[in-house]
């Protein structure tokens, strides 16, 4: 078919709902006011002990009933702006060692509480729920997540940029929960060791999230707008008056380990193998922090997920270890999915996944002068055909008034082993930076180049995003280039073969009282559009997308998309063995439907069907998730998908399984394997790891690892795994 463009009746539908009327486009529920205004932030204050507060999740101490209560929670969802219908207060303490916070949370019908995880870092916002977030250094942009729910679990994460929160920060922290007919307590003792900040006195950005799911309500002591998140720093309180010294901070993780490994080949023995090795982590000063690693070992992370790849382009499987994943955010800089000039998962394992082995490595992070500072260096092993290398990272940011902030990023990879041929290196240089205008518009962007021997042509990429985002409407645009020598070595690139690209999109949330009468909460309507076009021009790839979400107040909700693929060939591809597709441009419309059942109920399902175009053909392609639950210990979560492809050139069908079976004994003692299926690789296997979990990532780990062929219905390896990381606090 011929370039594509959108159509007219498109288009209308999309106008349509822009113009709908005023009383029909906006929620006549009450609203409060929100503003950054520091006169009209709330403020707290915290209250110094010197008597040790027990963590217990009693608030029975004399010290509790000194500290004034922060109350006054407003909702966020479902009525934006009104009161939350349960009663919630705060209280602070600190002394020379942590910050306490004693939480109690009222609640009318305490059997009605729902609990669907009791491990550590669980998604809080699927039960009833507390957060906190600390700005530590009142850059309204960063900070410190800390949660709990009714069981206890320790939840924690770092936010960036007002971004999503990452959650795979591990900190040193306690909390105790208890339940009374009244509602339930939680009490936090965070040490000032966990966190960073700045010189006394300080003046921190503050804000607390309670969740009661089975209304779906959020509420907030800080007021929000139900668009935004915890991580909104802008709109945050302030806990004023504090006067924290500067504890001293460092901790030795040392590890042993050992295995017994088979590759089933004729011949093959099992190995049998022992190792150990450790992290440490210096604090600099209060607000900067190394991190060292030796013999870097992350035998008890899960395997990752089977993809399976029908496309020209890249797979991207995320960052599981959790020495990367700490303080991630800083160094991530690029397209999301698309561009990454850092991708951690080029340090340590070579392009099939396969483990290369880490020496030694260091990270320095934290604030320098009100710059945000990252630096990264990681030596790897010679091991088969794959050189040893370095790897270097130097990340640079400020953060700016009013959401915006500026930054720069290096990336040096060099060959440093016998198999190092000369000229094996690689650099990348990138800049990037945001802009805020008001509350609801943003600007943000990056620009990067690469240096590789032997590469001479546009070695360059950029792209930027405008966005305007109020509680109705959001509305985008991009524009973007990357050319072909482009070539991040220590990061990910979709598509390296040089593309420009146009993004626009529009959505609009709609949550008048017509439609609540019908028993929906929100209708979101919404359409985009993504062109990739050769650097000479022509159609690479194009996607549209045009969707209706429906969400019910019981939890249930349905999506109805029509989306549109076309893609470029410029030569053959062969999708699948023997299945060529000719070159020219192919694709065309086809539906997408996605529901789901209320995922608070004991069991809930989620279906996903896509039928019609496929490149030369027809696809019929159902995948369908089932989860079941018994009371927060146990998980069963299932998930099949089939694609079923007809094209003139031949026809064939992938199946691509998996089912994660997860109890927790306690919070921080847990067994859970994950068994996955796929028919292209024509294997099964399985990830079994049992954990006790003492602090921050350490405890003892037991790891089995099984792949069998269904070819011959044969094993392919075995392995099994027995590691123990302690952790020792050298000062105290």
């Amino acid at each position: 078919m011929s370039s594509f463009s959108v159509p007219v009746w498109v288009a209308g539908i999309v106008l349509a709902g822009a113009s709908l009327s005023p009383a029909w486009a906006q929620s006549p529920q009450p609203q409060a006011p929100v503003s950054n205004g520091a006169n009209t932030r709330p403020v707290a204050s915290a209250y110094r002990v010197t008597d040790a507060v027990t963590i217990d999740g009693v608030l029975d101490e004399g010290m509790w009933l000194e500290a004034t209560p922060l109350r006054g929670f407003i909702q966020a969802e479902p009525f934006e702006g009104l009161p939350g219908s349960e009663t919630t207060e705060v209280r602070l303490l600190y002394d020379d060692e942590a910050i306490y916070i004693g939480v109690t949370l009222h609640d009318r019908d305490p059997s009605l509480i729902v609990t669907t995880e009791t491990r550590r870092d669980a998604d809080l916002e699927d039960m009833d729920s507390f957060q906190m977030i600390f700005d530590t250094f009142h850059d309204r942009q960063n900070g410190f997540v800390f949660g709990t729910n009714v069981a206890g679990i320790q939840y924690d994460a770092q936010v960036r940029d007002q971004g999503e929160e990452e959650d795979n920060w591990d900190g040193s922290w306690e909390v105790r929960t208890s339940m009374s007919p009244t509602g339930w307590v939680a009490e936090f003792k965070i040490p000032l060791r966990t966190l960073r900040y700045g010189p006394a006195p300080q003046t921190w950005g503050i804000n607390f999230h309670r969740n009661i799911q089975r209304t779906r309500e959020r509420t907030y002591w800080a007021p929000l707008e139900r668009i935004y998140q915890l991580s909104r720093l802008t709109s945050a309180g302030e806990l004023r008056g504090l006067e924290l010294g500067t504890p001293r901070n460092f901790k030795i993780l040392p590890y042993v380990v050992g295995s017994a490994d088979r590759n089933f080949f004729p011949g093959s023995e099992t190995n049998l193998d022992g190792d150990f090795g450790g992290d440490a982590k210096i604090g600099i000063t209060p607000s900067l922090n190394l991190d060292l690693t030796y013999n870097t070992d992350f035998a008890q992370v899960e395997v990752d997920d089977e993809q399976i790849n029908l496309t020209r382009f890249n797979l991207r499987f995320p960052e599981k270890r959790p020495f990367f994943l700490e303080n991630a955010g800083l160094f991530t800089v690029g397209k999301e999915e698309e561009v990454d000039l850092f991708f951690s998962r080029r340090i340590g394992l070579d392009e099939d996944g396969a483990i290369v082995p880490i020496l030694a490595g260091g990270r320095l992070t934290g604030k320098m002068g009100g710059v945000n500072v990252g630096v990264l260096n990681m030596q790897t092993e010679d091991i088969r055909l794959v050189s040893a290398n370095n790897f270097s990272v130097v990340r640079l940011s400020r953060e700016l008034p009013n959401r915006s902030g500026i930054g720069a990023m290096f990336v040096n990879r060099s060959g440093t082993g016998d198999l190092s041929p000369s000229g094996d290196w690689n650099r990348t240089w990138g800049v990037d930076g945001r802009y805020g205008v008001g509350e609801y518009f943003t600007m943000a962007g990056f620009a990067a180049r690469t240096e590789t021997p032997g590469l001479t042509g546009r070695d360059y990429a950029f792209n930027v995003d405008s966005e305007y985002n109020d509680r109705t409407h959001r509305v985008g645009f991009e524009y973007g280039r990357t050319g072909e020598d482009f070539n991040p070595e220590v990061g990910f690139l979709e598509n390296e073969d040089g593309y420009s690209r146009v993004h626009g999109r529009y959505h609009l949330t709609m949550r008048q009282q017509k439609i609540r009468d019908w028993g929906f909460r929100e209708w979101q309507p919404h359409v985009q559009y993504t062109r990739y076009e050769y650097l000479d021009g022509g159609l690479s790839r194009a996607n549209l997308h045009l969707d209706n979400h429906w969400d019910w107040e019981n939890g249930n909700r349905i999506d109805t998309a029509l989306n549109g693929e076309w893609e470029g060939f410029r030569e053959p591809f062969e999708i699948y063995p023997g299945i060529v597709v000719p070159v020219g441009e192919h694709g065309g419309l086809y539906y997408r439907m996605r529901a789901n059942s209320d995922q608070r109920k004991w069991m809930s399902a989620e279906l996903e069907w896509e039928v019609g175009r496929f490149l030369t053909g027809t696809q019929n392609s159902p995948t369908l998730e089932v989860v079941i639950r018994q009371g927060g210990r146990f998980t069963l979560d299932g998930t099949w998908s089939y694609r079923s492809i007809n094209l003139p050139e031949g026809a064939f069908d992938t199946n691509l399984a998996n089912m994660r079976v997860t109890y927790n004994f306690t919070p921080s003692v847990f067994v859970q394997s994950l068994i996955q299926y796929n028919d292209r690789t024509s294997r099964w296997s399985t990830n079994l790891r049992f954990h006790v979990l003492e602090t921050a990532g350490t405890g003892l780990f037991v790891v089995y690892n099984d792949t069998e062929s269904l070819r011959g219905l044969g094993p392919v390896n075995r392995a099994f795994i027995v590691k123990y990381v302690r952790q020792f606090d050298l000062i105290r």
